[in-house]
């Protein structure tokens, strides 16, 4: 036989499993109240959502049925406001101690309420009335949001952009024309054990006397003469009236709701408003700001500014799509995006919604881009087709799937990645194989400049050069615009890269574009160059070029150039004679072998009697041979005397310049 506590288990889930048979196990609400239905809803892409209720109470208490997991965060959030203030006393809920342990197995049960069979508590709420109109926020669990775009492509780079956005109501109740709001954002939201009591453990302290071994040391200030009196607080400010409206824009106000249900930090909670627009129309969106003085924290605002709005019902202006009303307004507030539906919605519990965000003309058009992707085959010979267009609305378009149409056709699917108001996205949806690239790259080293010179030292620029060629061949019958990814060298730059050339510094990549005709093959070619600063001999080529080109720069510091250029006079005295001096060298080199060679043929031939005439000969051309000779080292002494006195006067000369150049960009 089965012990008592398991025989209990079973016995509970047999019972799940006939109802399921049956009518199916009942979900219970995450929070639930009979009082205050749901009103507004906001939901976040961090797995929850805010939850405002709203409506009249005629009584002393409103009740709160909770799973016990979501009492931590309903007291970590609760926001409660009333027409005239606040009139909550305490919120008081239940705490599980040791007593509510399941009895010993020979044991009887205490008998449990339908709620403690459910796993659900109760949080009251005491008023200090009967009648009152109240608004309550928290924050719950909730399936994130996600987004979902359409891009129709036309022609001169113009397109349509649609957003949507899938919600599911997994909260255990339906949501009946609820005001809903999308944040395209992850604030800050724990999970809240205010409901779990904690008791930390305190230090024993025994009876044995307390002795303060060492004395401390306190503070002391000294008084100062005239020393002034703090000055008394500001008053406060008082906030300035708002501005009315204009006509056409206050056909455009979108429903706001509670201040804390905005997008600015955790909790729901969300700083004033800024104007928004309606995507489409371009109209200014005028949002109500809640009570308080400029710089107060975030405040739900008071219910009679909340039920005046919501009794206003929204007029959207009319643009494509024909009603205006399916669209969001839009804004920007701490760091996110907020979609405001202007009209309620209803979605019933375990069930989902898709609702248009936006639709919006932006500058747009489908091409091809060669961006090799180890994960996709063939994809570093062929381009990808991709669709390619600029975030045109006011705020960040999220994470998501997009469908691709041209022409009436559907061209694919991609995934756009998060992209900020004004960014571009490129999104690659099929690989092109009439279309192949393959690539080449060589090496150099190019250009001398000078960097600077200190203490007679000369340290020179250079540019360590890259170029990638890329030959791309178009086997269509159309010409194509193609977008090559380039990865970028680390602390490289483009020379004088081609017209519409992308530098993308956060990706390290740059978007290079070509065109090719049809049934033609075209090169691209990526020049990229890495600084390198290294000291130079004042008598090489390298350090001449440098030199020569600061002078001529004029931009250049006109008294250091005015010097370099009387040094550099004597700087090519000194080469034109060392140049003279190394050729007067290789000649006495030359002339002394060929001297010691006539001697040694004039040794063998020493004592034969009929070679006199030849004897003779290489007599001659030896005299002439050591003649020579020393005119050459007389040249060469000379030579040398000359260089070390120029030497001497360049060393003196340079030391009187001094150049820093800026760095090259």
């Amino acid at each position: 036989m089965l012990p008592t506590r398991a025989s209990r288990a079973l016995t509970s889930a047999v019972s799940c499993a006939l109802a399921l048979l049956g009518v199916g196990c009942v979900r219970q609400p995450i929070v639930s109240t009979d009082e205050l239905p749901v009103h507004r809803v906001v939901v976040y892409r961090n797995g929850v959502a805010y939850f405002e209720r709203a409506g009249h109470v005629d009584r002393d208490e409103v009740r709160f049925k909770m799973k016990q997991g979501e009492v931590g965060d309903f007291l970590a959030t609760l926001a409660v406001m009333e027409r005239g203030g606040s009139s909550v006393r305490a919120a008081a809920f239940p705490l599980k101690t040791e007593e509510d342990q399941e009895p010993a197995d020979d044991e009887k049960p205490p008998p449990r309420t339908e709620d403690q069979k459910k796993g659900l508590e109760t949080v009251v709420l005491s008023l200090d009335g009967k009648a009152h109109d109240l608004q309550v926020g928290y924050v719950a669990e909730s399936p994130v949001w996600r987004p979902s775009y359409r891009l129709v492509v036309h022609d001169a780079g113009d397109a349509e952009l649609q957003a949507w956005g899938i919600v599911e109501n997994l909260s255990g109740e339906d949501w009946k024309n609820v005001k809903l709001s999308l944040i395209a954002g992850a604030p800050l939201a724990f999970q809240a054990q205010l409901g779990t009591p904690v008791i930390p453990p305190r230090p024993i302290v025994t009876d044995e006397g307390e002795v303060i071994a060492a004395v401390p040391r306190g503070e002391t200030t000294l008084r100062q003469v005239d020393m002034p009196a703090p000055a008394p607080p500001p008053p406060p400010a008082s906030a300035p009236a708002e501005t009315a409206p204009a006509k056409d824009e206050a056909e455009g106000q979108a429903v706001q709701g509670l201040r804390g249900a905005g997008s600015g930090g955790g909790g729901g909670r969300r700083a004033a408003p800024k104007p928004a627009r309606l995507h489409g129309a371009d109209k200014k969106v005028a949002s109500s700001t809640g009570p308080g003085t400029p710089g107060a924290p975030p405040m739900p605002a008071p219910m009679a500014e909340g039920y005046a709005q919501y009794a206003q019902p929204a007029t959207p202006a009319v643009s494509p799509p024909r009603n205006l009303q399916s669209l969001a307004a839009v804004a920007a507030e701490g760091g996110s995006t907020r979609y405001d539906l202007p009209l309620p919605v209803t979605i019933p519990d375990k069930s989902a919604t898709m609702v248009m965000l936006l639709s919006r003309r932006v500058s747009g058009e489908a091409l091809f881009l060669y961006a090799p992707d180890g994960g996709v085959p063939d994809s570093s010979s062929h381009p990808f087709r991709v669709a390619r267009f600029t975030n045109g609305s006011t705020g960040i378009l999220e994470r998501g799937p997009i469908a691709v149409f041209e022409d009436g056709a559907f061209l694919g699917q991609g995934m756009v990645d998060p992209l900020p108001p004004g960014a571009t996205a490129t999104v690659p949806f099929a690989l092109e194989r009439a279309i192949a690239v393959d690539l080449d790259r060589k090496y150099d080293e190019m250009g001398e400049r000078v960097y600077k010179i200190e203490n007679g030292q000369l340290t020179i620029e250079r540019d360590s050069v890259t170029q990638t060629k890329y030959r791309l061949r178009n086997g269509g019958d159309k010409a194509a615009k193609v977008l090559v990814k380039h990865p970028r060298i680390n602390g490289s730059r483009l020379a004088s890269p081609p017209p519409g050339t992308e530098d993308n510094v956060g990706t390290s990549t740059a978007l290079i574009p070509a065109r090719i005709a049809a049934n033609a093959t075209a090169d691209l070619v990526v020049d990229e160059r890495v600084t390198m600063r290294r000291p130079a001999d004042w008598f090489s080529v390298i350090a001449d070029n440098a030199v020569k080109a600061y002078v001529a720069d004029p931009k250049a510091d006109a008294g250091a150039a005015q010097k370099l250029k009387a040094v550099w006079g004597v700087r090519d005295d000194i080469v034109k004679k060392s140049t003279e001096k190394a050729k007067l060298q290789q000649e006495s080199e030359t002339l002394s072998a060929s001297t010691e060679e006539t001697r040694r043929n004039l040794r063998a031939i020493e004592k034969n009697k009929t070679a006199e005439a030849l004897r003779q000969k290489l007599t001659t051309r030896l005299a002439e041979a050591a003649a020579r000779l020393d005119d050459l080292n007389r040249k060469i002494v000379e030579l040398d005397s000359k260089l070390a006195e120029l030497t001497v006067q360049f060393k003196e000369a340079i030391r009187d310049v001094n150049v820093v150049v800026a760095p090259s960009s």
